[in-house]
């Protein structure tokens, strides 16, 4: 087993000195093109759409229990494995993945830290090739709901000061200048914290140093002692706050799939516009 040799963030040399660690399985998020044309040795690509479901407006909602199942049986995933997951920009995807293996139980996983272009600027081994069939056996169901948020868990804590939203869109969205639903603008008392700030574009995507990003947190006060529910449009940029935050040890944390695509386009959820409060 890989899960006592790997770190929650792992660092490309140290991948690729442990490729042939038995039970090891890497899941590429990228383009497909982007995988065919090079690829970690042994990688399989999985498309980030198969790990999306919509219903109405919400574009990024989890999978049924079945559909998960079938997906990941279909990369050759079996309980067993430990999943090292990455994409091509900015692990947004491989941290979303990150989040639904979270709510399956499977917490034998690590986040490749800066992903593909981190382990290409180190100029680590890559083969070409188009995504291969893998037989797997993955029974998939939610074993761990606590880091599930939907509408109505967002509505029932709006004024539960032990609860907090951490919003990773783009300011403009926050502010609701750039609107992406019916409506712009935030959920009210969420703060926000772009996606982006998380990573060093000096050190190829990698996340930044921890006691940076829990400065940043402690900034906007997503302290440990909350629960901290993330969150953006449909939950993929977000997908990789809700990693850093489990990064950092935090104990409570949720992702809201339903995101802005759900909150934004629904008449009946409480929207504030404008900068957060100083």
């Amino acid at each position: 087993m890989a899960n006592k040799q790997l770190p929650l963030l792992v660092e490309p040399r140290t991948l690729a000195e442990s490729l042939d660690i038995p039970g090891l399985l890497v899941v590429d998020l990228s383009d497909r093109e982007h995988y065919e044309r090079a690829h970690i040795p042994g990688a399989v690509h999985l498309s980030y759409a198969d790990i999306l479901r919509q219903q109405g407006t919400a574009k990024g909602l989890l999978p049924d229990a079945d559909t998960l199942s079938r997906v990941l049986s279909g990369i050759g995933m079996r309980p067993d494995h430990h999943v090292v997951a990455c994409d091509n920009e900015g692990n947004g995807r491989a941290g979303r993945f990150a989040w639904t293996l979270e709510a399956l139980g499977h917490h034998d996983y690590s986040l490749l830290n800066g992903g593909m272009r981190a382990w290409l600027a180190e100029g680590l081994a890559t083969e070409p090739g188009a995504p291969q069939p893998r037989e797997g056996a993955y029974q998939a169901r939610i074993a761990n709901p606590e880091v599930i948020a939907d509408r109505d868990f967002l509505l029932e804590h709006l004024d539960d000061a032990n609860t907090l939203v951490l919003d990773a869109r783009s300011p403009a969205e926050y502010t609701g200048d750039d609107v992406r639903a019916a409506r712009g603008g935030h959920i009210p008392g969420a703060v926000n914290l772009n996606w982006t700030e998380l990573m060093d574009p000096e050190a190829d995507l990698r996340l930044l140093p921890p006691e940076t990003l829990r400065e940043m947190l402690r900034e906007r006060g997503a302290t440990p002692d909350r629960e901290i529910v993330t969150h953006c449009q449909t939950h993929h940029r977000s997908g990789l706050t809700f990693f850093a935050l489990r990064y950092l040890g935090y104990p409570r944390v949720r992702g809201y799939d339903g995101s802005w695509s759900e909150w934004g386009n629904d008449p009946d959820t409480p929207v504030v516009t404008g900068p957060q409060p100083r």
